[in-house]
């Protein structure tokens, strides 16, 4: 493997008269219209996570459902989106990233629309489950074309950039949604994708190249099933567990289940080597093992608080749809202004320092969201623990998905995409399952399991900056060594 400057005169037949990041910039046909693409894509995700948190009450009260069914209105989408992100980004790599890219926003579009009409909670955790695999395949294959078509500091611009514009929607998504739901109805929510959908397959369809042939490697649909039932069993188990905030015989026998079916997910993938869904030979790089680890335990603490927040704001503080939406917006402002200016400081001092102060200051926001919910204004209360935590968030986000797409092979960055989104929703999802108690809770009740929560969040958010001093390096990420050391040769 050559340098990039080295790559562009071999390609080119040119002299390496330009620096890198220009020449990586322009192997791709329209930069900014591939960007804006997979922005909009992305922004489905994004957008319906944030907005069903703050809907969570009023959909309580339209479908009478309980702590344990408002848990897999969420769930219901994060289960299959955190199994089947592997398959996503794997068949993505097999199969061709635009094209997986433009069936998952379809998939994802008709199941807005069903969970739009659905009459009954079972048909809305249904519709939630079809828009888990439609953001299955779009999320990793939106990231992965990103990092194909982007190398060195211009993939760290690009990157940022997603992430910014993704905050930014992520920002007027909560504060339209809760107007939506107070003026409308919650089932409005759900619309709000399908402009966006159509949007993002026109300029798929017009402005992302062809795939190139169709790989004839098979996907690994025995392992991508073991692992969404060992991931059904394990949230099933946590759920009832937390309901009825007791381990009974089913729900300790659904986490054993889950527990033998992960190891036989892992087994499966041993023997499948380079064929697996996920290569287990990508963990022999520390840095890929930190990644992995640090994303877990961040996202989970962060997933489980932005569930919380919004319906403790509602239910303890009595506010509004649109005033818990906007008590949010902290967070996605952040990322939405700075996230772009991160992606080039990471791709500059390496990704070991701002991951490892981070997730810290994270913790910090964590610790001081014990004071939502208590007596007071939003900016005594809410807006300290919010600004810590988008401040964390901020410093994490860019150089965590750009240390990913760089601790592999080019290869392989469809599954490496696939599988750290995949960890980051199965953190959250975890973390869910464990507040199916919180959920059902009221008064004084709610406000106690909530603080607790928090506290554990903090706590794993530390566990996340330790992970980074431990597993990390301070230079610039494996493959970028790999390549200068490769082309020197």
């Amino acid at each position: 493997m050559s340098t990039p400057t080295a790559r562009a005169t071999r390609d080119r037949g040119t002299a390496p008269s330009r620096s890198p990041a220009a020449a990586d910039e322009a192997r791709v046909e329209h930069p900014r219209l591939l960007l804006t693409t997979t922005i909009l894509a992305s922004s489905l995700a994004f957008i319906d996570g944030s907005v069903v948190n703050v809907a969570l009450p009023a959909i309580e009260r339209g479908l009478a459902a309980g702590g344990g069914g408002l848990s897999w209105v969420v769930n219901g989408y994060t289960l299959p989106l955190s199994a089947l992100l592997l398959i996503g980004g794997a068949a993505g790599d097999v199969f061709g990233k635009r094209r997986l890219l433009i069936a998952g926003i379809a998939l994802f579009a008709l199941a807005s629309a069903l969970c739009a009409l659905a009459p009954t909670l079972a048909l809305l955790i249904m519709g939630r489950v079809v828009q888990g695999i439609g953001a299955a395949l779009l999320m990793p294959n939106s990231l992965a074309i990103l990092g194909s078509a982007f190398r060195g500091e211009a993939r760290g611009r690009a990157v940022g950039t997603w992430a910014a514009i993704g905050a930014a929607a992520g920002a007027v998504g909560p504060i339209l949604g809760g107007y939506l739901i107070d003026f409308v109805g919650w089932r409005t929510i759900f619309l709000i994708n399908l402009p966006i959908a159509c949007a993002a397959i026109g300029l798929a369809v017009r402005y992302l190249g062809r795939d190139s042939a169709v790989d004839t490697r098979r996907l690994d649909w025995f392992g991508a099933a073991l692992a969404a039932l060992a991931l059904t069993a394990v949230t099933w188990g946590l759920t009832v567990a937390s309901t009825m905030k007791a381990v009974d015989f089913a729900s300790a026998a659904a986490l054993l289940i889950g527990v033998l079916l992960l190891g036989g997910f892992v087994w499966v993938e041993c023997g499948k080597r380079e064929a697996a869904m996920l290569p287990l030979s990508l963990f022999s790089s520390p840095s890929f093992v930190g990644l992995t680890l640090l994303t877990l335990l961040l996202y989970g603490a962060l997933g489980g608080l932005l569930v919380l927040v919004p319906f403790v704001l509602i239910e303890a503080s009595g506010y509004s749809a649109t005033a818990a939406g906007a008590a949010l917006l902290p967070l996605p402002i952040g990322l939405a202004i700075c996230s772009s200016w991160m992606g080039q400081l990471a791709g500059r001092i390496g990704p070991r320092m701002p991951l490892t102060i981070g997730p810290l200051v994270v913790a910090v926001g964590c610790a001081l969201a014990l004071r939502i919910g208590e007596p007071g204004s939003y900016w005594t209360t809410t807006l300290p623990a919010m600004l810590l935590i988008s401040i964390g968030m901020v410093g994490t986000v860019t150089p965590l998905t750009t240390a990913v797409l760089s601790s592999v092979d080019a290869q392989h960055t469809g599954v490496a995409s696939g599988f750290n989104s995949a960890v980051a929703r199965t953190g959250g999802l975890i973390a869910v399952a464990f507040v199916s108690a919180v959920l059902a809770a009221r008064g004084s009740a709610l406000l106690a399991l909530f603080h607790r929560a928090a506290l554990v969040g903090a706590l794993s958010c530390v566990a996340a900056g330790v992970a980074a001093v431990l597993f990390l390096s301070g230079e610039r990420g494996e493959r970028g060594e790999r390549e200068q050391g490769d082309g020197s040769r």
